[in-house]
């Protein structure tokens, strides 16, 4: 689903609540933010708990990273702060990429939902591994995610789709993600028929909708830095689960 649906607060699987409504002053600390200086001079800045005069801090646990770097997008004027770039591929190899929203991350991986039946869909099946790429411009911060990806449990999806607005859920029902459409009526034919089908009651999630869990094999932290020399902290799991680092040149 793209950026911009079912916006509702307390929801959330987040440690804090995703609420889109910008934290008092967030448009002046963003505008302030010493990250946003992409080229524009000063000293490169030497943070407390960074290794030298890389300006990322390590962390044993990169999500513990993330969930940082998150909290801090979210006091910003960013109207979605959960929205991000997943890339996928075909059999064959053929990537494609498009903007979806994050509904979980934790030790076992990043969570999103959609129609199986879409292209994402058919190519997480057919080729089980995915990177996301979030970007926080405001913050000059990126991460970038790569790891096998997996269905989520009927539970799982069954708890997300229950939290969903009436409207989103009868729109997952109507919708034939990714295939041919004729007209926008015949859409919205499609929408008044499962809305008339479930009349008042709970429309139950669709056989053909559920969502993919990515368990991250690498989790890159990127920074924005004067002069294009951006500081980049990757993070790899070994095959006993621990996790490693490296600084990549930018």
């Amino acid at each position: 689903m793209p950026p911009g649906a079912d916006r509702r607060c307390g929801h959330s699987p987040w440690p804090s609540p995703v609420c889109y409504a910008p934290a008092a002053g967030a448009r002046e600390a963003g505008a302030n933010h010493p990250n946003r200086r992409h080229g524009r001079g000063g000293a490169l800045p030497c943070l407390e708990g960074s290794d030298g005069p890389m300006g990322i801090p390590r962390r044993g646990d990169p999500l513990a990273l993330f969930h940082e770097w998150y909290a801090e997008a979210q006091q910003l004027d960013i109207e979605e702060p959960t929205a991000v770039t997943l890339a996928t591929a075909d059999a064959r190899g053929r990537p494609s990429a498009r903007m979806v929203l994050l509904k979980g991350a934790d030790e076992n991986g990043f969570v999103f939902y959609t129609n199986l039946a879409s292209r994402k869909g058919r190519e997480l099946q057919e080729n089980p591994y995915a990177a996301l790429c979030f970007y926080w411009m405001s913050l000059g911060k990126q991460v970038r995610v790569e790891g096998p990806a997996a269905q989520v449990t009927d539970e799982e999806a069954d708890d997300y789709f229950a939290t969903r607005g009436r409207q989103s859920q009868i729109g997952a029902w109507a919708s034939k993600q990714s295939q041919p459409l004729d007209t926008r009526f015949a859409l919205e034919k499609r929408v008044a028929k499962y809305a008339l089908k479930f009349g008042a009651g709970a429309p139950p999630r669709p056989p053909f909708w559920s969502g993919f869990r990515i368990r991250p094999e690498s989790i890159e932290f990127w920074q924005a830095m004067p002069f294009r020399l951006h500081d980049r902290l990757r993070y790899a799991r070994g095959a006993d689960g621990e996790w490693t680092t490296e600084n990549l040149f930018p």
